[in-house]
């Protein structure tokens, strides 16, 4: 039992079913049949158990159904659709991290500007179910433009809130709303979130609101559009949280998850400290704010903005524990096959050892022996023809061979020669040898035939070939007569 479990684990691991499965799966998908039933068995293939907790995480997960579930779905836009799995990776992003609240914290985005289409979960979904196709569209009235695919409804006083923030401040694309034990610690003390910590820096100009629950009245969104304010990114509701947004989902994540940071390194410096007025506040003006944080970033040839780079980071974290969020990546990190030392640039055409990239099962007890044999015969077989020089190097100095200390007027002279023997073609074979140049050599050297003069020619025999007819009757006739006369002579 325990050998045939083995043999099923590593056909599973194996690249070759790897290999094979996706390129099945590339081709029912390009037909176009059955793409719902391959993609049920693609989640079903993956292995979204996990032995461990992340150091990312601080909330353990095991099986997961992907966020990214609007495959097939032609009628939404290609833009929609990142802005939904966006959202959907976010709302389960704040579910690992803890900062879910059962009834009143809430994620939205503006996916349409000029219609003022916003996304929103359902009411009766957890921050842990949610999907892509499952996200709500409706506008800032409350009225449902999509229903989602669970067919709940939405929670009207939770989108007011929303709706209010979207009306005042039209540069917001993205409204957190976190309601945290630390955040509403926090909104319930009267000096707010002080500047004590790194993070609590990052967040800039801090605003504040008396929240009761509802803003449908006039004065209320006045005075929550005055709090606001045109560059904003942090609004604390008194006793309520607060509400982070910005003009792009990982902007907005990115000021909610330092404000959350901040918020608990002040419950806790203010328990060790037993009161606010035992700690060390800093200045905002004198303390230089990290420039992560304020503009934009080059890394490399990507320019990051506020808070893409971190929010790509855990969103390749969630794809690596199978979440398969969907997100398009800016800079994508993709396995670059790597190459052996003895690869070649124009392969061998005939090579008698072969090398594998790749074995379809690991090796158990293969002696090493025998491989360092074959790697050396592979390294001399395959003959290599690449270099390790990236570039030719440019002489500058055309006298750089020249040694040291000499004189360039001798170093010209000994130039000007060389020249001169390449022009008049003085070039020899090289010195000739003092011991053999009073010995001389009567025959000349190699066979007879090669020289034209009759004297130093040898005696040859004659040329079989050369006779002619006449020359040949003759000789002919000679021999019948010879012959003739010996018969007479035995007769008698």
């Amino acid at each position: 039992m325990t050998e045939r479990r083995k043999r099923v684990t590593n056909t599973l691991q194996s690249p070759v079913f790897k290999d094979e499965l996706e390129c099945l799966v590339k081709e029912q998908s390009a037909k176009g049949s059955g793409i719902f039933t391959l993609n049920h068995i693609a989640d079903l293939i993956i292995n979204n158990t996990l032995t461990h907790t992340s150091a990312c995480s601080p909330n353990g997960v095991g099986s997961v159904s992907p966020v990214n579930d609007v495959c097939g779905l032609d009628w939404i836009s290609k833009a929609e659709r990142q802005n939904r799995c966006k959202l959907a990776s976010l709302y389960r992003l704040l579910d690992l991290y803890g900062y879910t609240h059962c009834t009143s914290g809430y994620i939205t985005v503006r996916v349409c500007r000029e219609q003022d289409h916003v996304l929103i979960l359902p009411r009766g979904l957890s921050f842990s179910e949610a999907t892509a196709a499952s996200l709500m569209k409706v506008n800032l009235i409350g009225h449902v433009v999509e229903h989602g695919s669970m067919g709940f409804a939405v929670d009207d006083a939770a989108f007011k809130l929303h709706a209010a923030v979207y009306s005042a401040r039209p540069d917001a694309k993205c409204v957190i709303h976190i309601h945290t034990p630390a955040t509403a610690a926090i909104s319930s003390m009267k000096c707010g979130i002080l500047p004590i910590s790194h993070e609590a820096l990052l967040l800039g100009e801090v605003s504040y609101f008396t929240y009761h629950g509802d803003v449908d009245d006039g004065q209320e969104r006045v005075e929550l559009q005055k709090a606001l304010g045109p560059t904003t990114k942090v609004l604390v509701l008194r006793n309520h949280g607060l509400l982070a947004f910005g003009e792009t989902i990982e902007e907005a994540f990115h000021y909610a998850y330092h404000s959350q940071q901040a918020c608990e390194i002040q419950v806790c410096a203010v328990l060790c400290a037993g009161g606010v007025d035992n700690l060390c506040v800093l200045d905002k003006e004198s303390v230089k704010v990290s420039p992560s944080a304020s503009g934009e970033t080059e890394d490399g040839e990507v320019r990051w903005r506020v808070g893409e780079a971190e929010f790509e980071s855990l969103m390749r974290m969630m794809d690596n524990l199978g979440y398969r969020t969907g997100y398009a990546y800016r800079h994508p990190i993709v396995k670059v096959k790597p190459h052996h030392h003895n690869d070649v640039e124009i392969p061998a055409t005939v090579t008698g050892v072969g090398q594998d990239e790749q074995e379809p099962f690991p090796w158990n007890g293969v002696p090493l022996q025998g491989v360092r044999r074959d790697r050396g015969r592979m390294l001399w077989l395959n003959s290599p023809n690449r270099t390790n020089m990236q570039k030719n190097k440019k002489i500058e100095d055309p006298n750089q061979f020249v040694p040291l200390n000499t004189d360039p007027a001798e170093v010209l002279q000994k130039r000007n020669k060389i020249r001169e023997q390449n022009r008049v073609d003085l070039m020899t074979s090289g010195p000739k040898s003092q011991l053999l140049a009073d010995i001389v050599i009567d025959t000349p050297p190699g066979p007879a035939f090669i020289y034209e003069d009759e004297e130093e020619v040898a005696a040859l025999p004659p040329n079989p070939f050369s006779q002619s007819e006449s020359e040949l009757q003759e000789y002919t006739q000679t021999v019948e007569n010879k012959l003739n006369q010996s018969g007479k002579h035995t007769q008698h």
